[in-house]
């Protein structure tokens, strides 16, 4: 697959004028579509950018870390509503969940004690937890969005002290292994770009520290590269059930919390943009000498991933640079491929006897059998609107919804005395064949 002549043009130049205005040494993005890499721009030489050139991700690490969590919690290990003194025990910060740690949304301040984290050596696990005190709570918990990297910090405790090993060990055999993301590393590894701050008049640079963070690891440590990235963007996008279950995955993009503006928030773990109408998930990244940011429209399966080596741009940001680069690619590009239609061979028995015209207080639904996903797809036509609802096989006239309105409800058959389908109950709602008939 490869971007229209117009769409890499418009890719190129604004990757070029972001590094102008911009003043950082290298700037490098990738374009993502159907789980490949179809599309590198790059501007700078200080190192030309390569896309097997490692740069830091700062807190794209922390989606990493989520992960982790969530696979947890599928595994039976741990709830999301456990608070932290269950697992991390003594701590006078307890009290906040799991769930409110990876939404931001705990109330804990954004950093640990001591000099600031990202500069500085970092500390171990029992050196950070003895330095929480009660005062480390800015606000109560869920009173409002609050970013907090000490709750990551304190995360990738919970992730050691649970599975008894290290949380990098945890990254590297559990996700980066099976994705294949081997230039993703703890520490930079040759080639890598040299991360500066740019001194505001003079244009000079200053080389930045490249610091081992310790505890605070899980909220910003790694490295990684622009093919490396795209295949984390590729996972955020439609991921491997054998890293995670999809259904999680899109439970982790349900807002936890919303910043000041609305335009945003923040999920379990990852980011969450609004550009139009369309949201976005990812999550940006900072160190010092270094900004990175992956973005995605899972949707469509497409995102972007960028890379920076100072810190900070002189106009504009890394961000905001990544979703006008997707809202370029999903404004010119055409839509992913329809698949083509083809007969149902062998439509199941149970689904024969449901599909067909349905009714509720007036309005038409039309269910049909998805042999694809084996779902029942059930689309509103009078009045047409709204997004079909799905439904899945759970059990005998039993369906649990996977899509639309009905995400999680269940679709109970009805049966009358011969045992032929009379109604469907679906979360309470009693759909039938007849228009005229009321239940």
């Amino acid at each position: 697959m490869s971007l229209l002549p117009e769409t890499v043009r418009r890719i190129d130049a604004l990757v070029t004028d972001a590094q102008s205005a911009g003043r950082v040494p290298s700037l490098i993005t990738g374009v993502v579509r159907d789980g490949a890499l179809v599309h590198v721009a790059g501007a700078g030489v200080h190192p030309a950018p390569d896309p097997d050139i490692q740069y830091r991700i700062g807190s794209i690490s922390k989606t990493m870390t989520a992960v982790l969590v969530l696979r947890l919690r599928d595994e039976g290990r741990l709830h999301l509503d456990d608070p932290l003194e269950r697992h991390l025990p003594g701590t006078p910060v307890g009290a906040v969940t799991l769930r409110q740690l990876l939404g931001h949304a705990s109330g804990l301040q954004r950093e640990p004690d001591g000099d600031w984290w990202e500069r500085s050596a970092g500390a171990d696990l029992p050196t950070l937890l003895a330095g929480l005190g009660p005062e480390k709570l800015a606000h109560p918990p869920h009173f409002t969005y609050h970013y907090s990297n000490l709750g990551f910090g304190l995360l990738g405790g919970v992730l050691e002290r649970l599975v008894g090993e290290a949380w990098w060990d945890q990254v590297r055999t559990r996700l980066l292994a099976p994705l294949g993301m081997r230039r993703t590393t703890y520490q930079a590894e040759e080639p890598f770009a040299r991360g500066y701050v740019v001194h505001p008049w003079r244009g000079t640079l200053r080389e930045e520290p490249r610091t081992d963070t310790g505890a605070m690891a899980p909220a910003g440590q790694l490295w990684s590269t622009t093919a490396d990235l795209a295949a984390w963007a590729a996972f955020l996008a439609d991921p491997d059930p054998a890293v995670l279950r999809p259904e999680t995955l899109t439970e982790m993009t349900v807002p936890v919390a919303i910043n000041d503006t609305w335009t945003g928030g923040h999920g379990l773990g990852v980011e969450l943009a609004r550009s139009g109408e369309r949201i976005y998930v990812g999550h940006g990244g900072s160190m010092p000498g270094y900004v990175a940011t992956v973005s995605v429209h899972r949707p469509s399966r497409t995102g972007v991933v960028g890379f920076a080596n100072a810190y900070g741009f002189r106009a504009g940001h890394l961000g905001g640079l990544g979703v006008r680069l997707l809202d370029t690619v999903l404004d010119t590009e055409p839509p992913p491929a329809v698949r083509p239609w083809r007969p149902v061979d062998g439509l199941p028995a149970d689904a024969a006897e449901l599909a067909g015209r349905w009714w509720w207080m007036g309005r038409e639904y039309e269910t049909e059998w998805d042999p694809d996903t084996e779902e029942l797809v059930f689309t509103l036509l009078r009045p047409a609107r709204g997004v079909p609802w799905r439904f899945v096989r759970e059990g005998t006239d039993r369906w649990r919804g996977r899509a639309g309105q009905n995400r999680g409800e269940i679709l109970t058959v009805r049966r009358d005395a011969a045992g032929t389908v009379d109604t469907l109950d679906v979360a309470t709602f009693v759909l039938t064949r007849d228009p005229d008939r009321v239940e």
